[in-house]
């Protein structure tokens, strides 16, 4: 039979033939964009495809021409959600390929991971810092990753009990993490190599990242403002990230071969138009330097902004020519803790645009959720990383990309 499946990543649309004849399904994969996917996640979401998959059991392989693809299964509620697999399209090019239950599954690489690591077997002691400041800070013990964590009362920023100071997720291509405490603003690992580097990052000293190593740096000065696509609601002319919330929880929902998701639930954030529970699913697959940041609200707020930090030495983009849903917001110049050349951006669906505008720290985008719900991406490129991206020119040419991806639902 011939189905249609729609491909978040890597197709607008796949066309399916399943052979009912034994544990063996052919799937017929497009790209209908004009850009070369090399090493993309292709989506595979169709309800009727996924339960013959699951029907193989716990074992699969997926294979194109002969060769087997990395793959990823994902289950939410013990029900098989969706199939990703990793492979490459030329423009207008469609392939097939073979998923076939087998014995025991092969072994990948991965090529995102997510992390959260605390520190557990110490002690809280209260102490008055450097500059005065008086606080709790978290004394011996060693590092444990944990899969969820709910940040106790103690806790600040520095309190140097949440290793990097928060949530960490990458894939090949970039590093990201954002400060699980009152700042809850997202930064950037810039990486020089295309494997994984989370793991050992932070453990031989809580600045020890801001300092260039083999693998890469923390390239960012995030401040007060937004970072790097965090999270804030627009009032009074200024952008207010989620400062104020009753309780602050955070979860590795998994990491992946090809793709890796961390919820946090913000309880009680107080905004200007008082509180609401907000909840965030941020995600990133394999080849990506993008994050997906997916918001739901338990009451509405008439906005929710985000945007990328005002920085000196740096250009504002814009799409010169963009006829499809999507579209952004970028800077680009000598914006890194290093003078590196760096270029970051938000991508958000036209439809969902309040206005574009700026405060005194960072370049905002004000946002109106649908059904207190909300979706954006953001990303970057470094100089130093696997993008090469080293001009103004070459960051367009990366955003139009990433646009043209978005476009045709490809990311």
């Amino acid at each position: 039979m011939n189905q249609k499946i729609t491909g978040l990543l890597a197709v607008v649309c796949i066309m399916a033939a399943c052979q009912n004849g034994g544990d063996q399904i052919k799937v017929k994969i497009h790209n209908p964009s004009g850009t070369h996917l090399q090493g993309n996640v292709l989506e595979i979401n169709d309800s009727e495809i996924l339960k013959q998959i699951a029907s193989f059991g716990p074992a699969l392989s997926v294979q194109e021409d002969g060769k087997t693809l990395p793959f990823q299964r994902i289950t939410e509620n013990g029900k098989l959600n969706k199939l990703l697999v990793l492979s490459s399209l030329n423009p207008g090019e469609t392939k097939e390929l073979t998923l076939t239950g087998v014995e025991s599954p092969p072994e990948f690489q991965p090529l995102t991971q997510a992390e959260i690591s605390v520190k557990e077997g110490g002690e809280w002691v209260w102490v008055t810092k450097e500059n005065g400041q008086e606080q709790y800070e978290y004394q011996g013990g060693t590092w444990k990753n944990v899969s969820e964590y709910t940040v106790p009362e103690q806790h600040t920023d520095h309190s140097f009990d949440i290793r990097y100071e928060g949530p960490g997720w990458e894939s090949d291509k970039i590093g990201y993490r954002f400060y699980l405490d009152w700042r809850n603003a997202v930064d950037i690992f810039g990486k020089k190599v295309d494997t994984l580097v989370l793991q050992n990052v932070g453990l031989d000293g809580f600045d020890s990242y801001h300092e260039m190593s083999d693998w890469g740096v923390d390239v960012l000065k995030v401040g007060n403002s937004l970072g790097i696509g965090s999270i804030g609601h627009w009032a009074n002319g200024v952008a207010n990230r989620v400062e104020r919330t009753d309780k602050l929880y955070s979860r590795i929902d998994y990491s992946g071969v090809l793709e890796s998701k961390i919820t946090t639930i913000y309880t009680g954030w107080e905004t200007a138009e008082g509180k609401t529970d907000l909840t965030a699913r941020l995600s990133i697959r394999a080849g990506s330097y993008l994050t997906k940041t997916e918001l739901e609200l338990s009451e509405s707020l008439e906005n929710i902004c985000t945007g990328i930090v005002k920085l000196p030495e740096t250009v504002v983009l814009n799409p010169e020519n963009n006829d499809g849903e999507w579209t952004y917001r970028a800077t680009f110049g000598i914006q890194t803790l290093q003078e590196d050349y760096l270029g970051m951006a938000v991508f958000y669906k036209k439809t969902d645009l309040i206005e574009t505008t700026e405060d005194e720290l960072s370049h905002g985008v004000v946002l109106k959720p649908t059904d207190n719900k909300l979706t954006y991406y953001f990303g970057a490129a470094w100089e130093h990383d696997r993008s090469e991206v080293r001009t103004m020119e070459q960051f367009r040419e990366f955003l139009n990309r990433q646009i043209e991806l978005l476009n045709h639902g490809i990311l």
